[in-house]
Formats: C-alpha cells, structure tokens, sequence
C-alpha cells in the first residue's frame, strides 16, 4: 500500500478494535448510504463493507490510494477529490451516514462547512485530534469552549465517544486523538442567519478575554444591552460565557450590525 504523505496529513489506523468501535458507533442499517472521508488504507473501510450499507462511497483525495482502494474492495465507489471541497449540499437524506478519520490540519474547518452545509443527514462519526474533540463537545464556561463549539452546537449536538492514543496509528502522531458523533439538530440556521452567526462568532471569540458589553458597545445602547437583560445575562461575561443558543439568538436579532 502507498505509503503516508505528511503534505496530506495521513496518520493511517492500524488497531482493527479502534476502527471497529468507530464504525459500530454510525449504526449502520441496510438501507443506509454511507459516505467516508478519507479511506486511506482502509481500516475504516472493511468494518463498513462488512456491516451492509445500502450504498458504500468513499471521498479520497490521495490519487494513488483512489486508484488501490477498489482492487481490494471492487464494489467500493470511489469519489476521488478534497473533502473541502465536497458538496455537502448534496446530503440530503436521514440514511445518509459519514465517518471519518480526519486529518488534523483540516478536521476544523471541514467540520465547520460539513454541519452548516449537510442539509439532511443521519449522523456522523469523526475521529479527530483530541484538543479538537474537546473543542466540539465543550460547555459554556469552559476553556476549550470557543467559536467552533458554538458554530456547531447550533447545528448538530455532539458528544465524545472515547479517546484513542497514537500507538494504534502509523506513522505515530504525537498528540492523542478523540472520537466525536455528531447528531444533526431539526432546527437549524438557514444560511442567512448562518452567515450572520459566523461574522458574530469569529469577532466575539477575537476577543474572549474581554467582556461582551466591551466587545459590543458600539451596538450596546441601540438594544443589544436591553436583550441581554431580558435574557437575564450581564454584560460583564465573556464570549465563552455565551451558550450557543444565546449566540444565534444574538444573530438573529442584531447580526446585520455587528462587525461590518
């Protein structure tokens, strides 16, 4: 098999128990379409073959691996191309399941466009770097809660599954890794309101040492201060204070002035 390409970021799975945990998590039933990000050698790959998807597709962007995966599994259907780039647009149905073990340089920002983007989903299963697993499933008040918390909180609830160590990985990373499912929410922002939230998140978590009446103030006395009243929060918290549903309905209300 090729071997990894750093330029890529590829720790490869090698522990057939890690990658069989990985897989039961996405329950996978007979009608079900699973789409995996970045197959790689194929550790992922064969516990989902096994379990009986309906449709089986596979996202690489490693020429070499696109071209090998199907002589090992000739019914695998291969999408060749980056996962940031993808079309998640075109996920549009509750027996869609995707699974993945990211690769640590791009598992944020591709996880930020997978939930705004993914319209209809069933869940999603991904491994990524601890400090990130942490990120996403954090509570307000908490130092590892931060705008990608509150990104895609409003969009999926999350929850981590365990944690792996860089043993089972080849080559061996130098960090541990984390194993997070994401469960789309039934309501969630349309694009507009998304848009909004994101420009009130980034400028917000520029500045999360400051107080939010600080960071806000140019906005605080045309009603933002009153919302925060009515909301029964002080203007003396700091963005990690903020729920995610505290952030949308602060888009929602006000999005169109902040930060232009």
């Amino acid at each position: 098999m090729p071997f990894a390409k750093r330029s890529l970021g590829q720790n490869f799975l090698q522990d057939p128990n890690t990658a069989r945990r990985i897989v039961a998590a996405l329950e996978i039933a007979p009608g079900d379409h699973v789409l995996e990000i970045g197959p790689g050698r194929g550790a992922l790959t064969e516990w989902i073959i096994a379990a009986g998807p309906a449709r089986f597709q596979a996202l690489e962007k490693d020429r070499e691996l696109a071209r090998t995966l199907p002589d090992r599994w000739p019914g695998l259907e291969i999408l060749a191309g980056d996962a940031l780039e993808h079309r998640w647009e075109s996920l549009d149905a509750p027996f869609y399941k995707i699974v993945g073990n990211l690769p640590y340089n791009i598992a944020s920002p591709l996880i930020w466009d997978f939930v705004s983007r993914a319209r209809n989903y069933g869940r999603a299963v991904f491994m990524v770097q601890y400090e990130v697993a942490r990120r996403l499933t954090a509570e307000p008040g908490f130092g590892d809660y931060g705008a990608l918390t509150a990104w895609v909180r409003n969009f999926a609830a999350t929850s981590l599954l365990f944690k792996v160590g860089p043993a089972v990985f080849r080559p061996r990373p130098k960090v541990d890794s984390g194993v997070v499912l994401f469960s789309p929410l039934a309501k969630r922002p349309d694009p507009a309101l998304a848009e909004r939230l994101a420009k009130l998140l980034h400028g917000c978590f520029q500045k999360r040492r400051k107080q939010l009446a600080n960071i806000l103030k140019s906005q605080w006395e045309d009603g933002v201060g009153q919302w925060f009243a009515e909301q029964g929060l002080s203007g003396t918290l700091r963005p990690e204070n903020l729920s995610p549903r505290h952030f949308l309905g602060l888009a929602e209300r006000f999005g169109d002035h902040f930060f232009a």
